[in-house]
């Protein structure tokens, strides 16, 4: 089996110069230095060569690139903020791809408050979308670290999950429709805004956590939902996993669907953000080995939830489920524990470096993975630290474990393969997932082929060879043809 890679060679003068004349000079990018920070991830150092950064303004424009890259078979890398995690976003082959970036695209097009939908083109950054829906009194409710910075075109293509999958879904769940210019250059308009459409195939799932590889997603039609009025935050002491999921279950119980995030995070990782990150401090003065930090949410009125929230969590003490729990006071504090969470990723990197695995199994199972990975990776390699925080209100875990200090990063990161293996493995027993929101890109391609089943990976092959038949479209990410 190969990658179909699409492109034929380095991109020519003549086929840079008809690309130049669709976004005139201020769209494209030709300088080495200024290319370089799109060729290359923030981490996990995938990265490139290409000779141009197309930066179209409309989606005119990027059918017009597109039509030229199909007819000069040239492989096209669409990118939004460049805040992947698996390399779907830098060249696979030196100069013989474009990178075509959705940054100048961000047009917030329509907002529509009877029908709680926005439409938005796909460069606007996510916590715009945030802000223009907070501002209509409405709730976009999609939420992750890279907020600031991501694009929602990149967003729907990997399908983010974020912290509040919980109650709202992950981006699956909020896009009713897609403007998606396809591989030979044609204009889908499928910008509907309907709840229910019954008229054959639901096209717009293709797209979606497809990471560019059949088409690229221009505009979208985004659900919004009432802006919650009453907000309690809590930072949850507990003795283990098997408490946290205990106390999923618990609080649900007490109040429904107004639990809207709980993430679980592990002991170690704090102590590398205590260590490694400026800025935080440790919410509780006594350590405990793991914690829940958990928002509910609903339209009454300010405060109301405090009293069935203190009496939630009164009651999960009373049944031994958690140690220690803080209610946040205030907005400000509440803020502060979030960014704690934010910082995550960035405390993995001050440690020493992490194998990172986001992954999903059943909830319930979630303690038993935790245990099994743990106690398998120790005794393969005694001395690593282990490193595990996630959404466990719907099975995600970030599981991933820091190098031991004994070892230099070059050693354990070529342990990369057998940790994975032995991590995955555990998570395919289970029933689960080896990739929960993150995507496949370029990092778990060749997972993907060794436990997706053969059946399912026909059926990718199947739709990448009719939708894109010369293997343009962002080539070598999420399946080889």
């Amino acid at each position: 089996m190969t990658a179909n890679m699409g492109a034929t060679g380095p991109v020519t003068k003549d086929v840079l110069q008809r690309l130049r004349s669709v976004t005139g000079p201020a769209g494209i990018i030709e300088d080495p230095a200024d290319v370089a920070p799109y060729c290359k991830s923030w981490r996990d150092d995938w990265q490139g060569k290409v000779p141009a950064v197309l930066r179209p303004q409309s989606t005119e424009e990027v059918a017009r690139i597109v039509r030229i890259c199909a007819e000069a078979g040239i492989g096209i890398i669409p990118q939004g903020g460049n805040t992947g995690l698996t390399g779907a976003g830098q060249p696979i082959t030196d100069t013989a791809e474009i990178i075509l970036s959705t940054s100048r695209m961000k047009k917030i097009r329509a907002i529509d408050t009877v029908n709680d939908t926005i439409t938005v083109e796909a460069g606007v950054v996510l916590k715009e979308i945030q802000d223009a829906a907070d501002r209509a009194d409405r709730l976009f409710p999609l939420s992750l670290g890279a907020e600031g910075s991501c694009q929602i075109g990149g967003n729907i293509s990997t399908n983010a999950g974020g912290v509040q999958v919980l109650r709202y879904g992950n981006t699956r769940n909020l896009v009713l429709g897609l403007e998606v210019v396809l591989p030979d250059g044609r204009i889908w308009d499928g910008l509907r805004s309907l709840r229910k459409d019954n008229t054959g195939y639901d096209m717009k799932q293709l797209f979606i956590g497809g990471e560019g590889t059949l088409g690229v997603i221009t505009a979208a039609v985004l659900r919004l939902f009432p802006k919650p009025t009453a907000r309690e935050t809590a930072w949850v002491a507990l003795d283990s996993p098997e408490a946290g999921v205990a106390l999923l279950g618990h609080m649900r119980r007490q109040m429904g669907d107004a639990v809207s995030a709980l993430e679980l995070i592990c002991r170690a990782i704090i102590d590398f953000l205590l260590t490694g990150v400026p800025g935080h401090e440790d919410p509780m003065r006594t350590p405990y080995p793991w914690y829940v930090l958990m928002d509910v949410t609903s339209q009454g009125p300010a405060g109301s939830l405090h009293g069935p929230f203190s009496e939630a969590l009164a009651g999960a003490q009373e049944a031994g489920l958690i140690r220690d729990a803080l209610i946040c006071a205030s907005g400000a504090q509440a803020a502060k524990l979030w960014k704690i969470r934010e910082s995550l990723a960035e405390a993995q990197l001050s440690a020493g470096g992490s194998i990172a695995h986001d992954v999903s199994v059943p909830v319930s199972r979630i303690p038993e993975f935790l245990k099994r990975a743990d106690a398998m990776l120790e005794k393969a390699y005694p001395g690593i630290r282990h490193c595990a925080f996630g959404h466990v209100g719907d099975g995600n875990m970030h599981y991933n474990p820091v190098r031991p200090k004994d070892w230099d990063w070059p050693r354990f990161s070529a342990e990369r393969a057998n940790v994975n293996r032995i991590v995955h493995d555990i998570v395919v027993e289970l029933g689960g997932s080896i990739s929960a929101e993150h995507g496949i890109g370029r990092s778990r391609l060749a997972e993907l082929e060794h436990y997706k089943d053969p059946i399912e990976l026909d059926m990718m092959r199947a739709l990448k060879r009719t939708l894109d038949p010369k293997g343009i479209m962002n080539p070598g990410k999420v399946i080889r043809v």
